[in-house]
């Protein structure tokens, strides 16, 4: 079990995914990966997001955590630079990996996706109504 770290980006009412396909199956995931020896979980989410959507960000406060194989952390980020949509990690280029693509959904759209966690998009929402 290892600790993830996860970027949650919310610009103009729409939020960074990672679209997934895989197995015949359609997801949605917070860009995010697990934690390397001898770095911190925001240092984590950070790298994360730069080797999956190709953007530099800055990490703001803990949405929320989930316990999963470890401890997921989602953090709040915005984008500071890069371009979204170059990232290059290399779960990309592995053929039997499925599909990862990118893309901004908009907020009132995500309950009708597939996004795991859904208790991300839940405290999501709560944040954005509080």
């Amino acid at each position: 079990m290892t600790d993830r770290g996860a970027v949650v980006i919310v610009e103009n009412d729409k939020v960074a995914l990672i679209r997934r396909e895989k197995a015949g199956r359609v997801y949605y995931v917070f860009p995010g990966g697990k934690q390397e020896i001898g770095e911190t979980i925001e240092q984590c989410a950070k790298r994360e997001a730069f080797e999956e959507l190709g953007v530099e960000v800055e990490i703001g406060e803990l949405l929320t955590t989930v316990p999963y194989n470890g401890i997921q952390h989602y953090f709040c980020a915005k984008i500071t630079g890069g371009q979204f949509g170059t990232g290059q990690a290399e779960e990309f280029m592995e053929a039997d990996n499925g599909t990862y693509l990118p893309v901004w959904i908009k907020a009132s759209d995500l309950y009708g996706k597939n996004v795991i966690p859904a208790i991300v998009v839940q405290v999501l929402n709560m944040k954005k109504e509080g």
